[in-house]
């Protein structure tokens, strides 16, 4: 069964099997993602996939009305906390990016909605040939990540904005050898 490449281990694997690409709508996990891919900045995604848990558990399984009240207290425990990437200017983003998502659901009733409306509601399918053909921005993420800015949002350069919209489903792209490519599309 042939993946793409940067499936190379067990955890990876698993996350690419049954999550990566695959459109996602519920508001914590669309809130989940935009916080890990903001704090897999500069690292790779196998150190957020072995520390998911760990976050999931310190910042109240992301329910963002919780992240947005976190007060200096909680900032200065989280940034104790070896089990997630202890980065000050990350940990505070995931608070103001809670806050600002918040701000986004009550305008468009629902941060799904809006975000969603950067590919018109529907999975935007790529058939890419080779990992290397996959682009790590287009000018999609490019409107996202101005958009956000706008709003309030940090840690969502274009880059950031495009590993979002491939892990929730936003756009599908699983090289078309891989046997999610077409699973993913239906």
């Amino acid at each position: 069964m042939e993946r793409c490449g940067w499936a190379t281990n067990d955890l990876a694997v698993e996350y690419h099997d049954s999550e990566w690409g695959v459109p996602l709508h519920d508001e914590n996990r669309l809130f989940e993602f935009l916080i890990l891919e903001g704090a897999q900045a500069g690292l790779s995604w196998d150190t957020i996939l072995r520390k998911r848990d760990n976050y999931r558990k310190a910042f109240d399984r992301f329910d963002p009305e919780k992240v947005a009240r976190y007060g200096e207290k909680k900032i200065a425990s989280l940034l104790e906390d070896e089990g997630i990437v202890r980065n000050r200017l990350k940990v505070r983003s995931a608070v103001r990016n809670a806050n600002a998502f918040l701000k986004v659901q009550d305008e468009f009733g629902g941060f799904d909605p809006y975000v969603w409306s950067f590919v018109g509601g529907e999975p935007k399918v790529n058939r890419w040939k080779r990992l290397s053909d996959v682009p790590p921005s287009t000018d999609l993420s490019d409107a996202m990540s101005k958009d956000l800015k706008k709003r309030g949002f940090n840690f969502v350069g274009s880059t950031i904005c495009y590993a979002f919209m491939q892990a929730t489903g936003m756009v599908n792209d699983h090289i078309v050898s891989c046997f999610r490519h077409g699973e993913v599309s239906l």
